[in-house]
Formats: C-alpha cells, structure tokens, sequence
C-alpha cells in the first residue's frame, strides 16, 4: 500500500498531540459541555499540554493494568475529557479501541462486542451495569475499568489509576504499516453494523486529507457535534468544542445551546449531520442569525437536502460554504463538494433525478464504476468498468481506504476487491461518472428498486418529489406482489401539514408522469410521524422497515 502521507508526518494520530503541546503548550485543544445549575452550561477544558500530560498518565496507567499494544479494548465513555484523553492515551500505548454506537440497539451491541473479542472494557456505570447484565463479551474480557464512581464488578476506577501513574512522558508507540489502530464500527444503516479494521496508516492519511481538503489551520476552533470526528480536532491544532447535546440524538439537540456555544468559543469549523444542519438552519432563519466567523461546515453521513443546504448558507459569511465530503467508515474522504456548486451548479441536475452530486474525488483517491454485482469479486482483472455517464457501483482506492473488517470474512470478501497489494473498496452505492470528472451519487446498491422494467435508484426517483415544499423527505421501497415488485414512495410531510395530503398527493402523482423514471411510481403513502433513521447521523433513512410497513398497506 503505497503512503501518501508528508514525508515527516506521523504514521501515529497519537504523536501529533506531543508535538503540538512542544510548540503551542497554552493554546486551547478540548473543551466540553456539562449541565450547570439552574440550566446553565458549564465548560471543562484542556489545553494542547494538559491534555498531552493527561493522557500519557493514562498510557501509564492502562499498561500497568495490561492494557498494551494491540489489547483490545471496547470504549464506550460519553464525549468528555475523558473520552478525548483515554483515546489519545490509548492509541499512544497501541491498544486498540473498540468504539461501538450505544444506539445501535441491544441485540446488535452484543453482536457487535462478541465479535470483536475484546480484551479489556473501559466505560461509565450504565456500560458496565449493561455490560455485566447482558453478559457482552463475557468470553474473552480480562481487564476493566470504571469512569466515573465504582461499581461492584466494573474494575478499578479511571481516577485511582491515574493518580498512582507516574507524571512522565509516555512515548508514541511507532507502529508498523499494517498494525490496527482501532476498530470503527459501521451505523448499520443497511444491516448489521460490521466492525472496521482501521490501521494506523489509514488515520494518519485521513488527519492528512482533511487538513488539505478543508485548509484547516492550527489554532481553529471546531464546534464538535460528532465525538469521532472532534477526535481528529486535536491532531490538527484545532480545538474540539463539544457543546450540551445527546451526540447520539443530533435531530434533538437544542440550536440555542450549539448558537451559545459557537459564540462564546468562536468557532471557526463545525461538523454536523444533515439533520443538524437542517435544524439549525431552520432555527437561525427564524431568529435571523448570522454565524459570523466560521470559514465552513461539514456536513456527512447522508446526503444534506439542497433546501437544508440552501437555508443553512444563507446563516454563513460571505465566503463560508456547506461542505458535504462522500465517504464512509470504511474510506474518508473520497470526494467532496461545496454549497457554492451545488445551488449554483449541480442543483438542477439532483432536482430533476440525476442523483446527488458528492464533487470530484479528493488527491489520492481512485473512483471508478463497474457493472451492478451483488456477489463477491477477488480480483480487480474480473470487474467490468462502465463508461462515463453510466450508472454501477462505486469502487475506490486510495490512502483512506482500510482493508478488512474484523471477524466479518463474508462481509470483508463483498466488499473489498484485491488489485495487486491493494484493497479496493465498494462502497455500496451507486452512481457514475460525469464529463468533468465529477462524481453522483444515485443511491445504497441494496435499496435499489428492481422492476420488471429494470432498476430504479432510490436518491434519483426521490428528488423529484422532495421539491415539493409540504414535503420533508420521501422514499423508494419494494413492494411485493406475487412475482412482481412494485415501487411505492413513502411521504414524510412538513410538521403540521398531514392535513393537506389529499391534495399533495394528486400532485406528486402528477409528478410522476412528467419523468420517465419515476412514471411506474403510482402509489404513494403518508408516513405518520417522522421516518425510522440511523441513531449516528439521524439521516440514513432505513427503508427496510419502511418496506415492511408499506408491504402491509398495500
């Protein structure tokens, strides 16, 4: 695997921290929210040396109990100081963190933990209450530890550890080329969320990237909303700002606080979910506010709606833009995009069916398209590549692309194909190529709608109809009847306007006899209430359960 990393940057994310602490020791690296009294927000915070020195006591301390390289350790900690300090610390010792979604649900947590047999469990009292009453990876746990006040059964406590650690500098481990540095698991969004095998070179070429990508400056502050990416924060010089919001909830979060926070702090980045971006957008529209002084947000883990975007801009200074970088756990980034291209630019294309534009694909990355196969492939000489403007699979290949996912062989062999001493990685989606080299997204390969008349892509029937202004989002499920599938379009309306329905549907079936990829669509139901989305992102909508619920109503 070839590394495209500076020739003098550390292959460990971890090594950045000490370097950074040397050169600026006072500059501001975490800070985190917590509920004060009478409903005020209080902030912790760590500068660049304090967190550095923080975590190599917790370096000491976790070899001390036989947590070292390669141990791992499941880390199921709220985004704290201690989440920002215990993951450095691990991956400075080499132990490899285990980060599971608590919102993945019961059943696919203790899936999720039994497969990737940790050794060690670092977590808060409800972790380990949940842990030791649902018996997760009982088999292989050795070591535990307790964040925050003990429990009977969950190990020493983080702060008894630490305070017997000794006060000296731990060094970075310098890790091997190939030597895991976490295990990331997926959302799930299309299934059980699989565990990513994430090696210490894939790390230190995604830090890379997205300091290219986005021009990200020492001394930037980012409002966290997203703990995985805020881990990336301190790496680049740029302090975390973690404010008072559920980062497992972000559609519920309050946009005052997060309003408050980037205020005080004086943000300059923010990383939110498409459902935060619509949120705050709606929120600063109505109280007439203007971000002032953030250079750019990130918004990922679903496609942003252009009227999300559209609204959200306007809250901007001028020159800030929405950016929406294409990728997943498994490769990020790929390709990205700003909101100056897509509302003056690639809108229209999206709005009449051409999918979602996700830009050109960053330095470094391959993105080709090969013919639609749901079956594995071993070798890159067996795909057939599609021509430009033809939609297939995406496939990419480049620094960011980790190569396995751990104890998942099936999974591993559908998704990664062999090309020489590299691992190409299908992203399961689906899209193509245009002239200028610019990447659309048409939807998941999975959710693809197969008809009797050919396929029908979920992200290219849907934006026609999501123009409709008493529409939220819609989306494309199956139906079966008898032998035959039927395309039927969920319909989440606007809060408060279920009520005009009748009429809104008449004009979404008008709708769909003007394109001649959405006519077979001829029915179409009102979702009450909000779609069932992932927990990470509340963007993913799963038309899994959507296609049940439509299957009983037709």
């Amino acid at each position: 695997m070839t590394d495209e990393r500076n020739d003098n940057s550390p292959m460990n994310v971890a090594a950045y921290l000490p370097l950074l602490a040397k050169a600026q020791p006072d500059v501001l690296s975490v800070a985190v929210a917590s509920p004060g009294p009478g409903g005020t927000t209080r902030y912790q915070s760590m500068t660049a040396s304090q967190l550095d020195q923080r975590s190599d006591r917790i370096a000491h301390a976790l070899v001390s109990v036989g947590i070292e390289r390669g141990t791992r350790t499941v880390l199921m900690v709220k985004p704290s100081l201690d989440f920002f300090a215990l993951t450095f610390a691990m991956l400075k010792v080499g132990a490899v963190p285990v980060m599971v979604d608590p919102g993945m649900g019961i059943k696919n947590l203790g899936t999720c933990l039994a497969e990737a047999e940790p050794a060690a469990f670092i977590g808060i009292p409800k972790a380990h209450i949940a842990r030791f009453v649902l018996g997760w990876a009982k088999a292989t746990l050795r070591t535990k530890i307790m964040v925050g006040p003990w429990v009977p059964g969950g190990g020493p406590t983080l702060a008894k550890l630490e305070a017997a650690a000794p006060d000296t500098p731990y060094a970075p481990i310098e890790p091997e080329t190939e030597e895991t540095a976490a295990i990331l698991f997926t959302s799930g969004s299309t299934g059980v969320p699989k565990g990513v095998i994430t090696p210490h070179r894939v790390f230190a070429a995604q830090v890379q990237a997205i300091k290219d990508v986005f021009g990200i400056e020492p001394g930037e502050r980012d409002l966290a909303t997203f703990p995985l990416f805020a881990l990336f924060g301190p790496a680049l010089g740029m302090a975390s700002i973690v404010p008072d919001m559920d980062a497992s909830r972000p559609a519920e979060a309050d946009p005052k606080k997060l309003v408050d926070t980037f205020r005080q702090y004086e943000c300059t980045n923010m990383f939110a979910s498409p459902a935060l971006i619509d949120k705050l957008g709606r929120y600063c529209e109505s109280e007439k506010i203007e971000l002032t002084g953030l250079r750019r947000a990130i918004s990922a883990g679903a496609p942003a709606s252009i009227p999300a975007v559209e609204r959200f801009v306007k809250a901007l200074p001028a020159g800030a833009q929405v950016f929406t970088p294409y990728g997943a756990t498994e490769s990020l980034p790929v390709a990205v995009i700003g909101s100056d291209d897509i509302l003056a630019k690639t809108r229209e294309g999206t709005e009449n069916g051409g999918g979602v534009c996700v830009g050109k694909p960053v330095a470094g990355m391959e993105v080709v398209i090969i013919k639609i196969d749901d079956e594995p492939i071993a070798q890159w000489s067996d795909v057939v590549t599609l021509p430009v403007g033809e939609i297939g699979e995406i496939v990419v290949k480049g620094a960011v692309v980790t190569p396995a996912y751990y104890n998942r062989e099936d999974s591993t062999r559908l998704a990664k194909i062999a090309d020489g001493d590299a691992v190409r990685h299908r992203m399961g989606d689906v899209g193509y190529l245009d002239e200028e080299g610019q990447l659309w997204m048409c939807g998941r390969k999975a959710h693809r709608v197969q008809t009797e008349s050919g396929p029908m892509f979920t992200v290219c029937c849907e934006a026609v109809f999501n123009r409709h202004d008493a529409v939220r989002r819609t989306a494309l499920v199956g139906t079966r009847d008898g032998e035959v599938i039927r395309p039927v379009l969920c319909v989440e309306l606007e809060p408060g306007r279920d009520g005009e329905w009748p009429a809104v549907e008449a004009q979404l079936v008008a709708t769909a006899k003007e394109h001649g990829h959405t006519k077979a669509i001829v029915t179409f139901l009102l979702h009450p209430g909000s779609f069932p989305v992932d927990v990470r992102h509340n963007s993913k909508i799963f038309r899994e359960k959507l296609a049940v619920w439509a299957q009983e109503r037709v």
